[in-house]
């Protein structure tokens, strides 16, 4: 019984770690993808919705967005909202082949306007889903 459990208990945990390393390489090669896309074809279909964002530690990473005049909307699914927690924080920006700068906050307290503004951003998102399911806010103010 007790060796049967240990047996069970290490399956379970090497599944669990090939499992996260899946999801990371999946991750890491097909952000390098779109990169190479968005860099290459700045013109192209993809660039359109998707743009890259260059965090202060040099980190890139291809995110849907939604520009309105000075503004950029980006909603941010994994825990990287939280470098912009307390705003101020100046990030690069590349859309449609231009380098852009700007200034990042996270939207942590105006749900109608996170609603408001994910309804275009994220316009076939199911209605249905609650709000805690969905993605943080991120405004970009562009330093023009």
């Amino acid at each position: 019984m007790k060796r049967s459990l240990v047996i069970s208990v290490t399956v379970i945990a090497l599944l669990i770690v090939g499992l996260v390393t899946a999801f990371a390489y999946y991750g890491a090669s097909a952000n390098a993808a779109v990169v190479k896309e968005l860099r290459d074809n700045p013109g192209g279909e993809r660039a359109e919705i998707v743009m890259l964002l260059t965090f202060q530690d040099g980190r890139e990473l291809p995110v849907n967005y939604l520009r309105e005049g000075d503004q950029v909307f980006v909603g941010a699914d994994g825990r990287w909202w939280r470098d912009f927690r307390y705003g101020g924080v100046p990030v690069k920006l590349f859309i449609k082949g231009e380098e852009h700068a700007g200034i990042a906050h996270t939207v942590m307290d105006d749900p109608e306007f996170t609603r408001d503004v994910f309804q275009r951003l994220r316009p076939n998102v199911p209605k249905w889903l609650p709000d805690w399911l969905d993605a943080y806010l991120i405004v970009i103010e562009l330093q023009l």
